[in-house]
C-alpha cells in the first residue's frame, strides 16, 4: 500500500503543515473541519490547501521523508509551491 508524504497551506494564517497518510482526500477533509481536536491545523481557521504531495511505497518511507521536509532545508524546498 502507498503512502502520501503532503504539505497543505493556509493562506489566512500564512502556515504550512507537512504530514503523510494513505488517503489525502480524507485526510484534507478532517484538517479543514477541524476534526483533530488538539492538532497543530485545528487552531487555525480558514482553508488547509494541498500545495505539494509525492508518493512513497512504505510507511517508513513516509516517515522518513515527513521528517526531512519538516526540517530547514525542507521547509526552504516546500515554501516555493505556496500560492502567490
Amino acid at each position: 500500500m502507498t503512502y502520501i508524504v503532503y504539505a497543505i497551506y493556509n493562506a489566512s494564517v500564512d502556515r504550512i503543515y507537512i504530514g503523510q497518510t494513505q488517503n489525502l482526500t480524507e485526510r484534507i477533509r478532517l484538517h479543514n473541519n477541524h476534526e483533530f481536536k488538539n492538532g497543530f491545523t485545528a487552531r487555525f481557521n480558514g482553508e488547509w490547501i494541498i500545495i505539494y504531495q509525492e508518493t512513497v511505497e512504505t510507511r517508513n518511507e513516509a516517515l522518513k521523508r515527513e521528517k526531512q521536509l519538516k526540517g530547514y532545508q525542507g521547509r526552504q524546498f516546500i515554501k516555493k509551491f505556496i500560492p502567490r
